[in-house]
């Protein structure tokens, strides 16, 4: 380093995590921050813009009932595959053989929606994912219900991948 020069740090983690944490608090979907970062070869920082998504409201909404209620029913149903699985195990038949195809592909569902909501954006690209993502569930559920009618069924069939 030269003499009478000044080496620029990096931010420290704590300022970019105060940075990142302060979306949390606001309203828009979309936030947009300045940012001093140095640059090995410059004697002045220059300014990066990071943006960040937020959810569209923190607030409490109209819907937020409805919300709460699709979330009690995502917990429920991830104890009730818990339940499934011994039951699948010690009693194996048809209706637990359907009840799986319908509880694993709405498991699924919900939580492959979750992904397209932190990921995807822009309102076309949101209709096409949840279009796939309909799609996709509805042939996983006609393919595991076909399997169940057509084959040995769900139980049956990780039974026999345990036995050899």
């Amino acid at each position: 380093m030269r003499k009478g020069k000044v080496k620029h740090q990096v931010p420290d983690l704590f300022v970019t995590f105060c940075f990142l944490s302060s979306a949390l608090f606001y309203q828009s979907t979309l936030l947009v921050r300045p940012l001093a970062v140095p640059h090995k070869h410059q004697e002045q920082p220059y300014l990066l813009t990071a943006r960040i998504h937020s959810s569209q409201n923190l607030q409490a909404s109209s819907n937020s009932k409805a919300a709460s209620l699709h979330w009690t029913a995502e917990r429920m149903l991830s104890v009730l595959l818990l339940a499934m699985g011994p039951v699948a195990y010690f009693n194996p038949g048809p209706v637990i053989d359907y009840s799986l195809a319908a509880a694993l592909t709405l498991h699924g569902h919900w939580g492959l929606g979750q992904v397209l909501t932190d990921y995807v954006h822009g309102d076309t690209k949101i209709k096409m994912a949840n279009a796939a993502l309909f799609l996709l569930s509805t042939i996983t559920f006609t393919g595991l219900c076909y399997f169940n009618y057509n084959d040995v069924g769900i139980c049956k069939a990780v039974a026999l991948l345990w036995s050899k």
